[in-house]
């Protein structure tokens, strides 16, 4: 199993940028699908973004759209979430997510990822 490291997170005003990195370990993910999540307290953790493992699949959240970008860092084993124009709706903790390559499961839905970061906490002040 994959080990995941998100960082990056932290306190920011609303309009202003965040770059969110998810690290892994114990594992190549250069042909993982990558997600990434967001939980804030008394809701249930939804998605935000993916990346399928081939990399030709990006979907996004539409509360996010034409605001976030996910990527990916084959050399560094690692990948990103660009957050610009953020909100305060957008404060929550924030969650990496992998599966191994070769799965065509909803990339949206928690259930089919295997591997889980610890969270990194973002918050928007109005």
């Amino acid at each position: 199993q994959v080990q995941l490291v998100e960082s990056g997170g932290g306190l920011v005003q609303a309009g202003g940028s965040l770059r969110l990195s998810c690290t892994a370990s114990g594992r190549t993910i250069s042909f993982y699908a990558m997600g990434w999540f967001r939980q804030a307290p008394g809701k249930e953790r939804e998605f935000v973004a993916a990346l399928s493992w081939t990399g030709a699949i990006t979907p996004y959240a539409d509360s996010v759209k034409g605001r976030f970008t996910i990527s990916r860092d084959d050399p560094k084993n690692s990948v990103y979430l660009q957050m610009n124009r953020l909100k305060p709706e957008d404060t929550a903790v924030y969650y990496c997510a992998a599966r191994p390559p070769g799965q065509y499961a909803s990339l949206s839905s928690p259930a089919n990822y295997d591997s889980w970061g610890q969270g990194t906490q973002v918050t928007v002040s109005s």
